[in-house]
Protein backbone atom coordinates (compact mmCIF):
# COMPACT_ATOMS: atom_id res chain seq x y z
CA UNK A 1 0.00 0.00 0.00
CA UNK A 2 1.56 3.26 -1.15
CA UNK A 3 2.01 5.82 1.60
CA UNK A 4 4.13 8.93 1.14
CA UNK A 5 5.10 10.84 4.25
CA UNK A 6 6.14 14.50 4.28
CA UNK A 7 8.20 14.75 7.44
CA UNK A 8 7.70 17.89 9.44
CA UNK A 9 6.58 15.76 12.40
CA UNK A 10 7.19 12.12 13.15
CA UNK A 11 3.94 10.19 12.83
CA UNK A 12 4.28 8.91 16.40
CA UNK A 13 4.20 12.51 17.67
CA UNK A 14 0.96 13.39 15.91
CA UNK A 15 -2.16 13.76 18.05
CA UNK A 16 -4.63 15.18 15.50
CA UNK A 17 -5.49 14.42 11.87
CA UNK A 18 -7.46 16.24 9.17
CA UNK A 19 -8.76 13.93 6.43
CA UNK A 20 -9.58 14.78 2.80
CA UNK A 21 -8.33 15.18 -0.77
CA UNK A 22 -7.20 18.79 -0.20
CA UNK A 23 -6.81 19.77 -3.84
CA UNK A 24 -6.57 23.55 -3.89
CA UNK A 25 -5.90 24.13 -0.18
CA UNK A 26 -8.70 26.69 -0.26
CA UNK A 27 -10.48 28.67 2.45
CA UNK A 28 -12.71 25.76 3.50
CA UNK A 29 -9.71 23.46 3.84
CA UNK A 30 -8.06 26.00 6.09
CA UNK A 31 -11.01 25.75 8.47
CA UNK A 32 -10.10 22.09 8.98
CA UNK A 33 -6.41 22.86 9.32
CA UNK A 34 -7.13 25.50 12.00
CA UNK A 35 -8.48 22.70 14.23
CA UNK A 36 -5.25 20.69 14.23
CA UNK A 37 -2.89 22.46 16.60
CA UNK A 38 0.91 22.24 16.71
CA UNK A 39 1.00 18.43 16.66
CA UNK A 40 -1.60 17.96 13.96
CA UNK A 41 -1.16 16.58 10.45
CA UNK A 42 -3.11 16.16 7.23
CA UNK A 43 -3.96 12.81 5.67
CA UNK A 44 -4.39 13.41 1.94
CA UNK A 45 -6.44 10.80 0.06
CA UNK A 46 -4.71 11.20 -3.30
CA UNK A 47 -6.76 10.12 -6.34
CA UNK A 48 -4.02 11.24 -8.73
CA UNK A 49 -6.36 13.83 -10.23
CA UNK A 50 -5.40 16.92 -8.25
CA UNK A 51 -4.77 19.75 -10.69
CA UNK A 52 -4.99 22.91 -8.58
CA UNK A 53 -2.28 21.77 -6.17
CA UNK A 54 -1.03 18.51 -7.69
CA UNK A 55 1.08 15.86 -6.01
CA UNK A 56 3.10 16.91 -3.00
CA UNK A 57 2.75 20.65 -3.66
CA UNK A 58 0.07 20.69 -0.98
CA UNK A 59 2.94 20.76 1.52
CA UNK A 60 3.87 24.25 0.34
CA UNK A 61 0.55 25.81 1.36
CA UNK A 62 0.13 24.39 4.86
CA UNK A 63 2.15 24.56 8.10
CA UNK A 64 1.44 20.93 9.00
CA UNK A 65 2.90 17.60 8.00
CA UNK A 66 1.17 15.91 5.07
CA UNK A 67 0.74 12.15 4.75
CA UNK A 68 -0.47 10.78 1.41
CA UNK A 69 -2.58 7.66 0.93
CA UNK A 70 -3.06 6.43 -2.61
CA UNK A 71 -6.83 6.19 -3.07
CA UNK A 72 -6.63 3.22 -5.43
CA UNK A 73 -4.63 1.26 -2.87
CA UNK A 74 -7.13 1.80 -0.05
CA UNK A 75 -10.47 2.07 -1.85
CA UNK A 76 -11.26 -1.60 -1.12
CA UNK A 77 -10.92 -1.14 2.65
CA UNK A 78 -14.07 -1.28 4.72
CA UNK A 79 -14.86 1.54 7.14
CA UNK A 80 -13.42 -0.51 9.98
CA UNK A 81 -10.25 -1.34 8.04
CA UNK A 82 -9.69 2.30 7.08
CA UNK A 83 -9.95 3.50 10.69
CA UNK A 84 -7.68 0.62 11.77
CA UNK A 85 -5.13 1.82 9.19
CA UNK A 86 -5.20 5.33 10.68
CA UNK A 87 -4.77 3.96 14.19
CA UNK A 88 -1.82 1.83 13.13
CA UNK A 89 -0.04 4.62 11.25
CA UNK A 90 -0.79 7.28 13.89
CA UNK A 91 -0.88 5.39 17.20
CA UNK A 92 -1.17 8.49 19.38
CA UNK A 93 -3.89 10.38 17.50
CA UNK A 94 -6.62 11.67 19.79
CA UNK A 95 -8.62 13.85 17.38
CA UNK A 96 -9.82 13.53 13.77
CA UNK A 97 -11.07 16.56 11.84
CA UNK A 98 -13.37 16.11 8.83
CA UNK A 99 -15.64 18.20 6.64
CA UNK A 100 -19.43 17.93 6.94
CA UNK A 101 -19.66 15.83 3.74
CA UNK A 102 -16.71 13.47 4.34
CA UNK A 103 -17.21 9.82 3.35
CA UNK A 104 -14.80 6.93 3.72
CA UNK A 105 -14.46 3.18 3.29
CA UNK A 106 -15.40 0.87 0.44
CA UNK A 107 -18.04 2.43 -1.84
CA UNK A 108 -18.14 5.48 0.49
CA UNK A 109 -20.00 3.37 3.03
CA UNK A 110 -18.81 5.30 6.06
CA UNK A 111 -19.92 8.73 7.23
CA UNK A 112 -19.76 10.85 10.36
CA UNK A 113 -21.74 8.42 12.55
CA UNK A 114 -19.56 5.48 11.57
CA UNK A 115 -16.38 7.41 12.29
CA UNK A 116 -17.64 8.45 15.72
CA UNK A 117 -18.41 4.79 16.52
CA UNK A 118 -15.10 3.40 15.24
CA UNK A 119 -12.74 6.05 16.61
CA UNK A 120 -12.41 6.33 20.37
CA UNK A 121 -11.09 9.90 20.33
CA UNK A 122 -12.71 13.21 19.44
CA UNK A 123 -14.26 13.74 16.00
CA UNK A 124 -14.53 17.38 14.91
CA UNK A 125 -16.97 18.09 12.06
CA UNK A 126 -16.32 21.35 10.24
CA UNK A 127 -19.58 22.73 8.77
CA UNK A 128 -20.04 23.98 5.21
CA UNK A 129 -18.01 27.15 4.70
CA UNK A 130 -19.29 29.98 2.50
CA UNK A 131 -17.35 33.01 1.36
CA UNK A 132 -19.47 36.00 0.32
CA UNK A 133 -22.41 33.67 -0.06
CA UNK A 134 -20.58 31.07 -2.19
CA UNK A 135 -20.03 27.56 -0.81
CA UNK A 136 -16.31 26.89 -1.11
CA UNK A 137 -15.54 23.67 -3.00
CA UNK A 138 -12.72 22.61 -5.30
CA UNK A 139 -15.24 21.89 -8.09
CA UNK A 140 -16.47 25.48 -7.93
CA UNK A 141 -12.90 26.82 -8.10
CA UNK A 142 -12.17 24.62 -11.12
CA UNK A 143 -15.28 25.97 -12.85
CA UNK A 144 -14.23 29.58 -12.18
CA UNK A 145 -10.72 28.90 -13.53
CA UNK A 146 -12.02 27.26 -16.72
CA UNK A 147 -14.39 30.17 -17.39
CA UNK A 148 -11.65 32.80 -16.89
CA UNK A 149 -13.20 34.07 -13.63
CA UNK A 150 -9.81 34.27 -11.99
CA UNK A 151 -10.81 36.91 -9.47
CA UNK A 152 -13.61 34.67 -8.15
CA UNK A 153 -11.33 31.62 -8.06
CA UNK A 154 -8.72 33.54 -6.07
CA UNK A 155 -11.33 34.71 -3.57
CA UNK A 156 -12.34 31.13 -2.80
CA UNK A 157 -8.74 29.93 -2.73
CA UNK A 158 -7.64 32.75 -0.45
CA UNK A 159 -4.54 33.16 -2.62
CA UNK A 160 -3.59 33.81 -6.23
CA UNK A 161 -3.99 30.72 -8.37
CA UNK A 162 -0.53 29.47 -9.35
CA UNK A 163 0.88 26.87 -11.68
CA UNK A 164 4.39 25.66 -12.42
CA UNK A 165 5.83 25.33 -15.92
CA UNK A 166 9.15 24.78 -17.61
CA UNK A 167 10.75 27.06 -20.19
CA UNK A 168 10.58 25.90 -23.79
CA UNK A 169 11.47 27.45 -27.11
CA UNK A 170 8.81 29.68 -28.68
CA UNK A 171 8.30 31.10 -32.16
CA UNK A 172 10.85 33.85 -31.68
CA UNK A 173 8.46 36.47 -33.09
CA UNK A 174 7.79 38.14 -29.74
CA UNK A 175 11.30 39.34 -29.07
CA UNK A 176 11.81 40.54 -32.66
CA UNK A 177 8.51 42.14 -33.64
CA UNK A 178 6.20 42.27 -30.61
CA UNK A 179 7.14 41.88 -26.94
CA UNK A 180 9.53 39.23 -25.58
CA UNK A 181 7.87 36.35 -23.77
CA UNK A 182 8.86 33.28 -21.81
CA UNK A 183 7.12 30.22 -23.28
CA UNK A 184 6.21 27.46 -20.86
CA UNK A 185 5.38 23.77 -20.95
CA UNK A 186 2.86 22.95 -18.23
CA UNK A 187 1.99 19.49 -16.95
CA UNK A 188 -0.42 18.30 -14.23
CA UNK A 189 -1.99 21.70 -13.52
CA UNK A 190 -5.41 22.94 -14.51
CA UNK A 191 -4.81 25.61 -17.15
CA UNK A 192 -7.25 28.52 -16.86
CA UNK A 193 -9.54 29.49 -19.73
CA UNK A 194 -7.95 30.93 -22.86
CA UNK A 195 -7.20 34.63 -22.90
CA UNK A 196 -4.91 37.34 -21.52
CA UNK A 197 -4.29 37.80 -17.79
CA UNK A 198 -2.54 40.17 -15.44
CA UNK A 199 -0.23 38.08 -13.31
CA UNK A 200 3.16 37.53 -11.76
CA UNK A 201 6.06 35.35 -12.84
CA UNK A 202 8.39 33.74 -10.33
CA UNK A 203 11.86 32.82 -11.59
CA UNK A 204 14.26 31.57 -8.95
CA UNK A 205 13.46 33.73 -5.90
CA UNK A 206 12.27 36.83 -7.75
CA UNK A 207 8.69 37.64 -8.75
CA UNK A 208 7.91 40.01 -11.62
CA UNK A 209 4.71 41.73 -12.72
CA UNK A 210 3.62 40.16 -15.99
CA UNK A 211 1.06 39.74 -18.75
CA UNK A 212 0.16 36.08 -19.31
CA UNK A 213 -1.28 34.65 -22.54
CA UNK A 214 -3.04 31.29 -22.86
CA UNK A 215 -4.49 29.89 -26.06
CA UNK A 216 -4.01 29.41 -29.78
CA UNK A 217 -1.75 31.97 -31.44
CA UNK A 218 -4.54 33.01 -33.80
CA UNK A 219 -2.53 35.80 -35.40
CA UNK A 220 0.46 33.64 -36.37
CA UNK A 221 0.71 29.82 -36.46
CA UNK A 222 -2.54 29.02 -34.56
CA UNK A 223 -0.68 26.63 -32.24
CA UNK A 224 -1.38 26.50 -28.53
CA UNK A 225 0.88 28.56 -26.30
CA UNK A 226 1.21 29.53 -22.68
CA UNK A 227 3.60 32.44 -22.34
CA UNK A 228 4.36 35.34 -20.06
CA UNK A 229 5.71 38.81 -20.80
CA UNK A 230 7.64 40.25 -17.86
CA UNK A 231 7.08 43.97 -17.48
CA UNK A 232 9.89 46.53 -17.61
CA UNK A 233 12.83 44.17 -17.20
CA UNK A 234 14.62 41.58 -19.32
CA UNK A 235 15.08 38.27 -17.54
CA UNK A 236 17.30 35.58 -19.00
CA UNK A 237 15.93 32.04 -18.81
CA UNK A 238 17.23 28.63 -19.84
CA UNK A 239 15.36 25.82 -21.55
CA UNK A 240 13.59 23.59 -18.97
CA UNK A 241 14.08 26.17 -16.23
CA UNK A 242 11.27 26.13 -13.70
CA UNK A 243 8.90 29.12 -13.61
CA UNK A 244 5.79 29.75 -11.54
CA UNK A 245 2.89 31.88 -12.73
CA UNK A 246 0.43 33.63 -10.41
CA UNK A 247 -2.88 34.70 -11.97
CA UNK A 248 -4.29 37.98 -10.69
CA UNK A 249 -6.96 39.29 -13.09
CA UNK A 250 -8.52 38.45 -16.46
CA UNK A 251 -7.95 41.12 -19.10
CA UNK A 252 -9.56 39.92 -22.35
CA UNK A 253 -10.48 37.03 -24.61
CA UNK A 254 -8.09 35.83 -27.32
CA UNK A 255 -8.52 37.54 -30.72
CA UNK A 256 -7.13 37.20 -34.23
CA UNK A 257 -5.19 40.12 -35.70
CA UNK A 258 -4.35 40.25 -39.38
CA UNK A 259 -1.39 42.61 -38.92
CA UNK A 260 1.37 42.24 -36.35
CA UNK A 261 1.29 46.01 -35.82
CA UNK A 262 -2.34 45.72 -34.69
CA UNK A 263 -1.43 42.86 -32.37
CA UNK A 264 1.43 44.88 -30.91
CA UNK A 265 -0.89 47.81 -30.29
CA UNK A 266 -3.31 45.50 -28.49
CA UNK A 267 -0.52 44.03 -26.37
CA UNK A 268 0.48 47.58 -25.40
CA UNK A 269 -3.09 48.09 -24.19
CA UNK A 270 -2.96 44.76 -22.35
CA UNK A 271 0.20 45.87 -20.55
CA UNK A 272 -1.46 49.12 -19.52
CA UNK A 273 -4.50 47.27 -18.17
CA UNK A 274 -2.31 44.71 -16.39
CA UNK A 275 -0.42 47.48 -14.60
CA UNK A 276 -3.69 48.87 -13.26
CA UNK A 277 -4.87 45.45 -12.11
CA UNK A 278 -1.58 44.61 -10.44
CA UNK A 279 -1.54 47.92 -8.57
CA UNK A 280 -5.00 47.40 -7.13
CA UNK A 281 -5.11 43.63 -6.60
CA UNK A 282 -4.03 42.04 -3.38
CA UNK A 283 -0.62 40.40 -2.98
CA UNK A 284 -0.74 37.38 -0.68
CA UNK A 285 2.46 37.71 1.38
CA UNK A 286 2.56 34.05 2.41
CA UNK A 287 3.19 32.93 -1.19
CA UNK A 288 5.38 35.71 -2.55
CA UNK A 289 8.89 36.62 -1.50
CA UNK A 290 10.00 39.65 -3.48
CA UNK A 291 8.01 41.45 -6.17
CA UNK A 292 10.13 43.35 -8.67
CA UNK A 293 8.51 46.27 -10.51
Amino acid sequence: MEQIFSHKLDKNDINALALGEFDGIHRAHRKLIEQLGARGAMVVIDKNRADITPKQRRDEFVPNSCFYYDFFSIKGLSSEEFVALLKRDFPNVKKIVIGYDFRFGRNREGGIEELEKLFEGKVVIVPEFCYDGISVHTTKIRAFLRSCEIFQANRLLGREYALVGFVQKGQGIGGKELYPTVNLRVEEYLIPGFGVYAGRTKIKENIYDSVIFIGQRLSTDEKFSLETHILDIKVETKENEKCELFFVDFIRQNRKFFKLDDLKMQISEDIKNARESLKSCKIYPDQLTKVIR
